[in-house]
């Protein structure tokens, strides 16, 4: 299970460029009318289709019933309590009970719970998960509830997890190598780092002594009454709340929830769940964190922090948006930096950010370029006192106030087809932190109302409430010790931070935003042929302009459409000598804008409408992938028509892409796993142009805008040979006369169509490599099969079966029998273009003194995969998972969005799909015995492991 080490605040400090926006600040504004139903003193009522409730000994529970999916339940046991509440010696006991409820319970042997929840499909580590946080500890069980007896066994497990863990001591020894070895997962330059900033973001506070994963050496050496006292003292059902959500009967769920949990008892004596502090002032000081495989350098500015108690009311609500405007428009602002010619840093944030449990700070972070730290902290300085002095602009707080209705009302739409899982997150919420839970439809009306009472004159009023020149500062500079730029000591940052404050600054000037896109639709073209196929539900078009277009309505989502094309040739179409530049070429292009908009243009018209568009090319493939709402489909097919007919040349942004990139990319090597990902691919494949290599600051020197513009040209501007699809909630006639426009009027001149085989091939026989690099004690074992072969649709499923069961079979041995591994992964694919083959990975992250064994056991499982059959157990739990899969995903517009794609760029009859289930069901052990010796060849693999530099022999 997933620590969630938050790694830790590494997420706030070194890649912070995504907001959290879960808390709210309290800050002063005109509010609603004291007799209005949202009135901001008033509590936000609960959905009326939840049931919300307690027990007599405290334990709180949520049920709703809810159709999507179908024929399947989200369950939670949400325990509010994790390391936060830890003794000294129980440092990552918080986060090893929760290893142990897999290690058997009252009702469940070791091994026995996860086979058993196997063998109804639900898989380990994917489906079935727990995480640790500092103040919470969370399962998470998802079931098919096709069986009313499901929902029993299901409940049972979580009362299991909730009081009747066996503590067994074999096991818990066992468990250790396996929490260390999760631990060894984390370690690197980013946790290195972290314990350098930690303890002055976090001083006095216990979160810097509490992180989940603990302590290495209480893991290796607790006794076990101090896990046991752990669970004594803080799982009970006073801090406990069980989540049901899906398609159940709500009584039945009422019943066995007070079945499982009303006898629960509190101890008699309680210890008090104490509330850890954070002091709500940062410390003045300045940090320089140097680490020599840190690959990116930051710097980060936190002022003003705040204590924020979600009350659930409708005031809370209302600041809530207007800190999440404050937040979007100055990233924006941001945002609209680093696009310069020379952009004062590679990326930056700015906002109220979420700090530790209901903590927040305001925080301004740069990632550092070759403009170096002066420039960044200027740039990060002066737009937040620009938006102290003068405010947001008009135009800004619409486009914000745009986008947030219209992502309220899309969510509206969407209510008879919420998912589960996100319903079971919002009780998670309400149980933790207080957050509201209202349902969709009681939202969407009051958003309306306060929004719209929402004035610019609220969120400039908050901005100089937050920007004000507030003290102290904590100030990190955060890197390697060989940047492009020179590395400040702490007082050189002080000052840096000082000098930008003084620096006047003038009122945002607002650029020019395009009306339209197209001043005319181009001349429609029409259909040709046209051919129903009732059992798919397409109807395909075939278009005057020789292009194809398959059409697939549906119900799935009501209004959600998605467009995808695919073509044969992609870059196996280019010669060697322009590889490079078609392999950048559709991200450069994406990042100039189209005619004569630029990306900034383009995203201000955008606002407040749901379109995304992006081109693709692929080794053997090009294509486009599109997403809009009903009413933003002509939006989408504008752009694509424009993405392909007009696509727009700056110089300016491709000099600030390129310069960006380098910068970017000029310390991957600093990185151990980038050093081992290069090394890995040059083994792998011999000498060859067309190598899938890590991209380097050397590559983006070579790229030439011209050449990789006119690649772009040469292949999109003429549609030719591709076929459309589009699979959605729309009606065929009403679409009809937009598709004849956008996709019949496209150009389709002569272009050469087909796949050409360069003869890029994996090394055959087998091959040893080691790769000595990283200061910590870290070892990577991969072990790759390939070869060559046809293979039939019945082939591949055989081919996966193989790699799923090993995948068990690895996941029993490496990590519960032998403790050496936290996470084995057997990755897979099977290879039909440009020629048929496959590919299979074991990929082992361990220690070093664990390798020979690793080895050893990895060659044993091959070697007896082939000799002896696939259980039938083994095959059971894999049938299960596939079709308990494909029953919910035969229900999403992606899936079927993938098959045509997958068909078509595979030749195939994608009426392949309706017999899965019958291929899956007649799918036979022997049968998975025979593919294991065909792809399991051990004639001809290729073996890297990654050892610690201090290994390397002399």
């Amino acid at each position: 299970m997933r620590a969630f080490i938050l790694l830790l605040l590494g997420s706030l400090r070194l890649s912070a460029f995504s907001l959290a926006l879960l808390l709210v600040l309290p800050i002063s504004s005109s509010a609603q009318s004291s007799n209005s139903p949202f009135a901001a003193h008033k509590s936000i009522p609960y959905s009326s289709q939840l049931i919300k409730a307690r027990l007599n000994n405290g334990l709180t529970y949520y049920l709703q019933k809810n159709a999507k999916p179908e024929k399947k339940a989200e369950l939670r046991l949400v325990i509010k309590a994790g390391s936060i509440l830890e003794d000294e010696d129980q440092q990552g006991l918080a986060h090893f009970t929760e290893h142990m409820a897999f290690n058997g319970s009252k009702h469940f042997k070791k091994n026995d719970l996860v086979s058993f929840l196997e063998s109804m499909g639900v898989k380990f580590g994917a489906d079935l998960n727990a995480y640790t946080s500092f103040d919470e500890t969370v399962y998470i069980l998802p079931i098919p509830t096709d069986k009313p007896a499901n929902l029993d066994k299901a409940i049972m497990v979580l009362a299991d997890w909730a009081h009747g863990l066996a503590f067994d001591h074999t096991e818990i020894d066992r468990e250790r190598g396996i929490v260390l070895e999760e631990a060894r997962l984390g370690k690197g330059a980013e946790d290195r780092l972290n314990k350098q900033v930690l303890p002055k973001i976090l001083h006095g506070s216990k979160y810097a002594e509490r992180l989940p994963i603990g302590k290495e050496d209480v893991l290796k050496n607790f006794q076990y009454d101090a896990l046991k006292r752990f669970y004594r003292d803080w799982y009970r059902p006073d801090l406990m709340a069980v989540v049901v959500v899906g398609d159940i009967d709500l009584a039945q769920a009422k019943r066995l929830i007070e079945k499982n949990f009303s006898a629960l008892k509190n101890p008699q004596k309680p210890r008090t769940r104490v509330i850890s502090q954070v002091p709500i002032k940062n410390i003045n000081d300045a940090v320089v964190a140097i680490d020599k495989e840190a690959n990116i350098a930051t710097v980060s500015i936190s002022q003003g922090r705040y204590l924020n108690k979600n009350d659930g009311k409708f005031g809370s609500y209302r600041e809530r948006r207007i800190q999440s405007f404050f937040n979007v428009m100055l990233s924006n602002r941001l945002r609209e930096l680093a696009q310069l010619p020379q952009p004062p840093f590679l990326g930056a944030s700015s906002g109220v950010k979420n700090l530790v449990a209901q903590y927040q700070e305001f925080n301004s972070l740069a990632a550092i370029g070759k403009a170096g730290v002066q420039t960044a902290i200027e740039a990060l300085m002066q737009e937040n006192k620009r938006v102290a002095q003068f405010g947001f602009s008009a135009a800004e707080f619409e486009r914000a106030k745009s986008n947030a209705l219209r992502n309220m009302e899309d969510a509206y739409k969407e209510r008879e087809k919420s998912q589960s899982a996100e319903l079971a997150s919002e009780f998670i919420r309400n149980f933790l932190v207080g957050e509201a839970i209202p349902g969709i439809e009681a939202e969407y009306a009051f958003h309306q109302v306060i929004m719209k009472q929402i004035s610019l004159d609220d969120v400039n009023q908050f901005a100089r409430t937050i920007l004000v020149n507030q003290e102290p500062k904590l100030i990190v500079y955060q890197g390697n010790d060989k940047p492009d730029h020179a590395i400040p000591d702490s007082q050189q940052l002080m000052e840096m931070v000082k000098r930008a404050e003084q620096v006047a600054v003038t009122a945002y000037t607002e650029k020019k935003t395009v009306a339209t896109l197209m001043d005319a639709p181009p001349q429609a073209g029409s259909i040709i042929n046209e051919v129903k196929d009732s059992k798919l539900g397409t109807t395909t078009w075939t278009l005057s302009n020789a292009v194809t277009l398959v059409m697939k309505p549906s119900d799935f989502k009501n209004d959600q459409i998605l467009l995808g094309a695919s073509r044969a040739g992609g870059m196996s179409m280019v010669a060697d000598t322009d590889f490079l530049q078609a392999r950048y070429a559709t991200t450069i292009v994406g990042v100039m804008g189209m005619k004569d908009i630029a990306p900034l243009e383009l995203g201000k018209f955008l606002a407040g409408k749901n379109v995304s568009v992006s081109t693709k090319f692929g080794e053997n493939f090009e294509g486009i992938s599109g997403s809009s709402s009903k009413r933003d489909l002509e939006t989408m097919l504008q752009v694509i028509y424009l993405a392909m007919t007009a696509p727009r040349r700056d110089p300016a942004l491709f000099q600030s892409f390129v310069g960006k990139q380098q910068d970017a990319l000029r310390n991957q090597m600093a990185s151990p796993f980038a050093v081992f990902q290069d090394q890995l691919i040059h083994t792998m494949y011999p000498a060859h142009p067309r190598l899938p290599v890590l991209s380097t600051p050397e590559h983006i020197a070579a790229l030439d805008l011209d050449r990789l513009m006119a690649i772009y040209q040469a292949r999109f501007s003429s549609a030719k040979g591709f076929t459309f699809f589009l699979v959605g909630s729309f009606d065929i006639e009403k679409v009809k006369s937009l598709v004849l426009s956008y996709l019949a009027g496209l150009p389709a001149h002569d272009v050469e169509v087909g796949i050409k085989d360069h003869g890029l091939r994996p090394v055959p026989g087998i091959v040893k490599k080691n790769v000595y690099v990283g200061k910590e004690s870290q070892s990577l074992v991969t072990l790759q099969m390939h070869g060559e072969r046809k293979m039939s649709i019945a082939d591949r499923m055989r081919f996966s079966a193989v790699m799923e069961v090993l995948q068990l079979r690895l996941t029993a041995k490496m990590r519960e029998e032998l403790g050496a591994v936290y996470s084995p992964q057997v990755s897979y694919r099977t290879i039909l273009n440009p020629y048929q083959g496959y590919m299979v990975e074991l990929y082992l992250p361990s220690g070093p003194e664990h390798v020979d064994q690793l080895l050893r056991s990895s060659f044993t499982l091959i070697e007896d995969m082939k000799k002896n059959p696939v259980t039938e157990d083994e095959l059971k739990k894999v049938k299960e998972n596939w079709l308990k899969n494909r029953q919910e995903q035969m229900k999403t517009n992606e899936f079927w969005m993938a098959i045509f794609n997958e068909m078509k760029e595979d030749n195939e009859n994608p009426m392949h799909v309706f017999t899965f289930n019958d291929r899956v069901k007649q799918l036979q052990t022997r049968e998975v015995q025979d593919a294991a010796k065909i792809y399991l060849n051990m004639d001809n693999y290729i073996q890297v492991v990654m050892y610690p530099e201090q290994m390397k022999p002399n």
